[in-house]
């Protein structure tokens, strides 16, 4: 018996490799089926076997115990800077606490409020955290508020580098848009446009996914990724998706995700993000939309009669008062929905809890969804969302994409059904091993040729040092203390 900690970390090892566990969630006929003691076999980058019994020879085996092996989980936005959406959640409105650009900050001129080297390190140390918590896949999404205008080519160029050292699945280019909404007076927020600029920004993402695209084994992926439906224009959503067809390739939209989003489609087109859309031909399925959440019955509709993918967060959006209404009523409608994080830290885990709760409290039912449910949108419907029928599973040919999760972890209860008490008692931190295409990506925390402890005390200095500059683009430019009030008083 090989003992993990015998696997060089960062590398694929040589051979076919036989993993056991108390659980396996494999892959069998048109679902996942639990495997008791059942047996993973891996060599190079696909699964070969995942049953009961392997018959054929193997360089070595794993027995992992009492966890659970399972397919990697697919983040369909994925947090890939340092979260600064934690400084609403106490602190409102947003509006006078730097989410919208004042037109004084406009008129002074938007800059950059990270360095090239800032932008690189987030994206590795958010890719890093993803790894930590048995996501495999991740389709990286970034704040746009604190930036000149979009996302540039250098910082993803790197992110890919990142993607491809650390060994985690990526679908990405950078974020591009053609207007934004200014802060005119308290309350009043109105839309600008600049088409050249989002133009502009299209024709980066499309020269980046046609360069990076297949890169490092195909651990590197192209997504076009239009910052949301409120800020794009028509011409620029016409030739995205004409793009995403030459290329074929996903795009993600941010869209029926909040009451601003909402009334300011209104006032721009009289209708809602996904119905405008919808009049312009522009649904399908290679469309995947956070959140949802302020989706009409109408927009779900559309949704369904055309193959739109929900990416579901239903841990940020219940933060900030919102439910997708409801994940059942989606997946009676056919929707695919595939789960998302958006936040940090990028704990698909807690995710399915708060959906599993969020859900039954939308439908006032405890048998509207189960556990399962969330599980195979974390795994079975990322990947449809992605059009790949390679990952999110356990089965011969598929890539070895593979997450491990403890079950004996002492604050969690005894296990009757690992995937239930996964996410009822669960968390990201009980991860023990994450292999992607057959590399050993992380094990017992610990990544190759990045020291992640180290990088959250830069990720502190470098969040902080964000957030000095806040009262630049914030209404009226008050003192930080003004803006970010503690919880309690501080004594001094």
């Amino acid at each position: 018996m090989t003992r993990l900690d015998e696997l060089t970390l960062g590398q694929r090892p040589a051979g076919r490799t036989l993993m056991t566990a108390d659980w396996l969630l494999a892959y069998h006929g048109d679902g996942h089926c639990l495997v008791p003691r059942g047996e993973l076999v891996i060599e190079g980058s696909e699964v070969i076997f995942a049953g009961y019994r392997f018959d054929g020879e193997v360089a070595r085996r794993i027995d992992f115990g009492s966890a659970l092996i399972s397919p990697g989980l697919i983040d369909l936005d994925a947090l890939s800077d340092i979260d600064t959406y934690v400084l609403v959640t106490d602190n409102q409105p947003g509006w006078a606490k730097g989410r919208i650009w004042p037109r004084s900050y406009v008129e002074c001129g938007p800059y950059e409020m990270y360095s090239q080297e800032e932008l690189a390190f987030q994206k590795k140390f958010a890719f890093g955290l993803s790894l930590l918590n048995g996501v495999t896949t991740a389709a990286p999404i970034a704040s746009l508020y604190y930036r000149e205008w979009g996302e540039t080519v250098a910082e993803f160029d790197a992110a890919a580098d990142a993607a491809g050292q650390l060994g985690l699945r990526v679908f990405l280019s950078p974020a591009y848009r053609s207007g934004g909404v200014v802060l005119e007076a308290p309350g009043k927020i109105v839309p600008m446009f600049d088409e050249a600029r989002g133009l502009a920004g299209l024709d980066d993402a499309i020269a980046f996914i046609e360069r990076q695209h297949g890169r490092y084994g195909g651990l590197v992926n192209g997504m076009l990724a239009p910052d949301r439906v409120e800020t794009c224009t028509l011409a620029l959503l016409q030739r995205t998706m004409d793009a995403a067809r030459d290329l074929d390739c996903r795009v993600r939209l941010h869209m029926a995700q909040g009451k601003l989003e909402l009334d300011t489609m209104h006032q721009l087109h009289g209708v809602s993000g996904p119905r405008w859309m919808a009049n312009h031909g522009l649904l399908s399925q290679r469309l995947v939309a956070p959140h949802a959440t302020y989706a009409s019955a109408e927009d779900l509709e559309l949704y369904a009669d055309n193959g739109v993918s929900i990416a579901h967060s239903p841990l940020v959006s219940a933060r900030m008062g919102s439910t997708l209404n409801s994940f059942a009523a989606c997946k009676k409608l056919g929707i695919n929905v595939g789960m998302a994080t958006d936040t940090s830290p990028p704990d698909m885990v807690m995710n399915l809890l708060m959906g599993l709760v969020a859900c039954r409290i939308s439908e006032k039912a405890s048998d509207s969804v189960w556990s399962r449910d969330l599980y195979d949108a974390a795994t079975l419907g990322g990947a449809k969302a992605l059009g790949r029928s390679d990952i999110g599973r356990l089965a011969p040919r598929a890539r070895a994409d593979i997450a491990v999760f403890r079950l004996d972890d002492p604050y969690m209860t005894p296990t009757i059904d690992p995937i239930t008490t996964l996410v009822l008692g669960g968390s990201g931190k009980v991860t023990q091993a994450v292999f992607v295409d057959g590399r050993l990506s992380m094990r017992d925390g610990k990544l190759a040729g990045f020291d992640i402890r180290a990088a959250r005390e830069r990720a502190q200095r470098q969040f902080e040092g964000l957030v000095a500059k806040y009262p630049d683009r914030s209404w009226q430019h008050p003192p930080m203390s003004e803006l970010f009030a503690p919880s309690y008083p501080v004594l001094t």
